[in-house]
């Protein structure tokens, strides 16, 4: 087993975010369409701000992570599901 370092850590994470990336790209339409449309709805930090996460508040960080993670994990099925076609 590796050791607990950061880019290990990274690499685990781009691993599940590949394989989740291609199983919402090989759900039936409908259900691929509902799970984009609920990412799609959390891409962007809700906080009340016109910009979104500009004035960094304590625990932030999270929120805004989770929102960019949502929009790669988007980004990747919709990649998959492109290619999938081609």
């Amino acid at each position: 087993m590796t050791e607990p370092t950061p880019s290990a850590f990274e690499g685990r994470m781009l691993a599940h975010r590949r394989i989740l990336a291609r199983l919402i790209a090989a759900l039936p339409e409908a259900d691929r369409t509902a799970m984009m449309d609920w990412m799609d709805n959390r891409e962007v930090m809700r906080d009340g701000q016109e910009d979104p996460g500009a004035v960094p508040t304590e625990g932030s960080a999270l929120e805004l992570a989770m929102a960019d993670e949502f929009s790669r994990i988007a980004t990747l099925a919709g990649d998959s599901m492109a290619e999938r076609s081609s």
